[in-house]
């Protein structure tokens, strides 16, 4: 799964890129996670009457995404072409709004684009930071689950705090059916029906809660015999992290559902989700600093072909210093508040289309063949990621 979502992305970005066709990362990676997910799904189909090709994705989810993917670029668009004519209104420097030459721009100028070129490359990393940090912890999940499944860096003391948690969470939980002496819990399938109630079709129900009791009976035994994540059985912790991850989500997505306002102590479920999270929600310090070193060196390589599509070929005219700035806050603006909701957006396509809105505004012009690829390259990278990943998924089922 993990080769095949970094196979697919790596051709079609690699393809984009040698065309000169400024291409989003975001939609390459949701396009071949849905494709897998889609190929996942059909597959299980085949063998389970309870599975449907649609399981294997979060379609409410999904809705969120391409909504924030379709509305940023019209918020570029719009934004840079108010912010562009702001700034010819109250900023008259006629320099600021010539096109550039052989000459060096005056200090105060180099200033502006050095500010806000940096704004865009620190709300850039930020963003699809994020994106390659999860990335590659999906992947050392899946080949190293010993190692990286649970965060074995965490302290005994945070771990005995987890076990009280669980402990004061049980019969909050239990409070929500009613118990029944002669009912052996042990005997529900737990994962199965908290892996069920996770799909988004999935409903609350009593057995909904019992699940959650006997899964957080396990991790608080689990874990109170091993206070050390590094005493837990290496074939053990991809289990506990499963464990774990079922309570959690169940758990989040029942506070979405406003299960848990009518609970007299809300906060202790509350509170023993965080503490679940802090076991299996980390990034190692060195992958941050490996994506980090990726996105800057990635740069440094290759962005002369997608710079000159950017900077010389959206409009009929070069691109001029007030409107390089001018997309540029803008495309920091809405990436910054993307994150701050936790959405995935497109830095290419918001800055793209913060320039095409800048050279709107100062009735430059568009090339129409140019916008025509970019219109046509963006509109393809989620069909045909999609279709990436689900070939490349199902080909390396048929092959191993």
């Amino acid at each position: 799964m993990a080769i095949a979502l970094l196979l697919s992305a790596i051709i079609w970005n690699l393809g984009t890129w040698y065309l000169g066709l400024p291409v989003s990362s975001t939609h390459t990676l949701i396009g071949s996670i849905t494709g897998i997910g889609i190929a996942n799904s059909v597959i299980n189909s085949f063998s389970s009457t309870n599975s449907y090709w649609w399981d294997g994705i979060n379609w409410l989810k999904m809705q969120e995404i391409l909504i924030s993917l379709v509305i940023s670029p019209l918020l570029g668009f719009g934004g840079a072409a108010i912010l562009f004519l702001i700034a010819k209104s109250l900023i008259r420097k006629e320099e600021l709004y010539a096109a550039p030459e052989e000459n060096v721009p005056s200090l105060w100028i180099r200033t502006v684009l050095i500010l806000t070129c940096s704004g865009v490359s620190f709300a850039h990393g930020s963003n699809d930071g994020q994106k390659g940090m999860g990335l590659m912890m999906l992947i050392l999940v899946a080949i190293l689950p010993s190692f990286f499944s649970l965060n074995l860096q965490t302290s005994p003391q945070v771990i005995a705090q987890l076990v009280a948690s669980s402990n004061s969470a049980i019969p909050v939980l239990s409070s929500q059916f009613i118990v029944n002496t002669n009912q052996d819990l042990s005997l529900i399938n737990s994962r199965d029906e908290l892996s069920q109630f996770l799909k988004p079709q999935g409903q609350v129900n009593e057995n909904i809660w019992r699940s959650l009791v006997v899964e957080s009976q396990i991790i608080a035994e689990k874990l109170s015999i091993n206070n050390n994540l590094l005493d837990i059985a290496e074939s053990d912790r991809r289990q506990v992290r499963d464990d774990i991850y079922l309570v959690a989500s169940t758990i989040s997505k029942l506070e979405k559902q406003q299960q848990l306002a009518n609970f007299e102590h809300p906060e202790i479920i509350t509170n023993y989700r965080h503490q679940l999270d802090q076991l299996t929600k980390f990034v190692p310090y060195w992958i941050k600093i490996t994506i980090a070193l990726a996105l800057g060196l990635g740069t440094m390589i290759g962005w002369k072909r997608v710079v000159v599509t950017v900077g010389e070929k959206i409009g009929k005219e070069h691109l001029n210093y007030a409107q390089g700035a001018s997309a540029e806050l803008i495309t920091m603006t809405t990436i910054s508040a993307a994150d701050y909701f936790g959405l995935p957006v497109s830095t290419t396509h918001i800055l793209s289309s913060g320039i095409a809105g800048s050279m709107v505004a100062n009735r430059s012009g568009v090339q129409i063949d140019t916008l025509k690829s970019l219109l046509l390259a963006w509109l393809l990278t989620l069909p045909s990621c999609i279709l990436l990943g689900f070939s490349t998924y199902s080909l390396g089922l048929l092959l191993i």
